[in-house]
């Protein structure tokens, strides 16, 4: 009698733990985790409009735990939240992305990850020796032509053009290509269903 509830009790044992080892499970994973995701379309400042879809995919697998809990090539999709092309005198490009969606194993998750965004770069050291170089090469020419008055008048003509070219020139724009990396965080943990 007593060997029978050994027995039974280790049959009881052993078949609970199979039956929990391939039951699948949900992990957390937390706020905060950073994703890896390569471009599969490109974004730009100067071509997107905000809504566009972007997609993309894990550079890398999610690990909690010392556990892979989402493949590295996992599917993400978002969109483009902002999309601001560069102006002709003021104003930087500037584009953002945030991603909402994720696929593992055949499941689909609603993800929400903080923005990603970039700004151009400034053009204004660019653009102060676009108008200063032809203002003092006006100087020179006037100098030598006419004396201190063909001078003024030089640097004033040539920095006049130079303000001409700088005033109809966008500054740069912010281009993401395909296959670009972009390092995102999660913004809310997600429930991930592993076996």
């Amino acid at each position: 009698m007593m060997s029978e509830r050994i027995g039974t009790a280790l049959i009881v044992a052993l078949t609970s733990s199979v039956l929990a080892a391939g039951a699948p499970r949900e992990v957390i994973v937390p706020a905060g985790t950073v994703l890896r995701v390569q471009l599969e379309n490109s974004v730009a400042s100067d071509s997107s409009r905000i809504e566009d879809v972007v997609r993309g995919h894990l550079v890398a697998p999610v690990i909690v735990d010392g556990r892979t809990v989402v493949p590295s090539s996992s599917p993400v999709v978002g969109h483009v939240t902002q999309a601001i092309r560069s102006g002709k005198v003021k104003g930087r490009a500037r584009v953002g992305v945030r991603f909402d969606s994720l696929t593992a194993d055949g499941d689909r998750y609603a993800i929400q990850t903080r923005q990603w965004s970039r700004i151009a770069p400034s053009t204004k050291g660019k653009d102060a020796a676009t108008i200063g170089l032809p203002a003092a090469g006006g100087a020179i020419v006037g100098g030598v032509i006419g004396g201190k008055k063909g001078a003024g008048i030089g640097a004033a003509a040539g920095g006049g053009a130079g303000t001409a070219v700088v005033m109809t020139t966008r500054g740069k724009e912010v281009r993401l290509g395909r296959g670009a990396v972009l390092y995102v965080r999660l913004d809310r943990p997600l429930s991930v269903r592993v076996s």
